[in-house]
């Protein structure tokens, strides 16, 4: 099958073994994003799972459905075709997917946004490192507190550019994510997503300037003027990937 839509097609069968071994996914409703050659989706069917696929590419979608047309036939695959990153995503359990470098960040947030036992997702290297970037220093970013927020990541293994086709430029890597609460208490969860997204969108700047910098685009004026009221100097002086995760829950509760 021919790549499409920043796709990487593993070839690897080792590899293709070790992520589809690192979830328990006997009878469990597993969300795979980005199926491709289908050789992920052949090791989730053989270990017992019932996949849902959502395959942007239409002709992939119709090999796939070639390939796969006994599973289909027997409920245990269903393909949709769609954009993962804005189609309607059903109920699951369970992700083990190759997403495409460029639509991770994106897709990342829905998926933290519909709640799972635990996802195994393939990234670029860069990217699950940024995920993991420790608060407080300058390779935190939106990505690092948002995913932190809400889930603990582990990094599983890399991948070398051997093991797809076309061979990425880049290396890969594969992380566990398991979701839960957050650690400090968030009154309105969109009004976080949107103080750390304004954050970061001016991540050289302090957060007094970053805050109102973000007025009308992406926070409400009069709020923006509270919280400037109400936060203390130390954290208006410092830039957004100084602050910890408890500040971040401190700017976004404030009333």
């Amino acid at each position: 099958m021919k790549a499409h839509h920043d796709q990487h097609f593993l070839i690897d069968p080792h590899a293709v073994n070790r992520i589809a071994d690192l979830a328990d996914v006997q009878g469990k409703k597993v969300l795979e994003v980005g199926p491709g050659n289908g050789v992920l989706t052949r090791a989730l069917l053989d270990r017992g799972a019932i996949v849902h696929a959502i395959e942007l590419d239409g002709l992939l979608c119709e090999q796939l459905g070639v390939t796969f047309s006994d599973e289909i036939a027997s409920g245990q695959l269903t393909l949709q075709q769609g954009d993962a990153t804005r189609c309607d995503i059903p109920r699951f359990e369970i992700t083990v997917s190759n997403l495409p470098y460029s639509a991770s960040s994106k897709i990342t947030f829905r998926l933290l946004d519909r709640g799972f036992e635990v996802a195994v997702l393939m990234y670029q290297a860069e990217f699950a490192e940024r995920m993991v970037a420790k608060t407080g220093t300058k390779d935190c970013g939106r990505l690092s507190i948002m995913v932190q927020t809400y889930a603990a990541v582990q990094q599983c293994f890399r991948l070398p550019p051997q093991c797809f086709s076309p061979r990425p430029q880049v290396h890969s890597m594969v992380v566990k994510i398991f979701p839960r609460d957050p650690i400090f208490y968030i009154n309105d969860r969109r009004l976080y997503a949107d103080v750390v997204r304004a954050l970061f969108s001016h991540r050289r700047k302090t957060v007094r300037n970053c805050l109102k910098g973000s007025v009308g685009s992406m926070l409400g004026g009069e709020w923006v003027k509270r919280v400037i009221a109400a936060l203390p100097e130390e954290i208006l002086a410092s830039r957004p990937e100084e602050l910890y995760l408890e500040d971040f829950a401190t700017i976004a509760n404030i009333a």
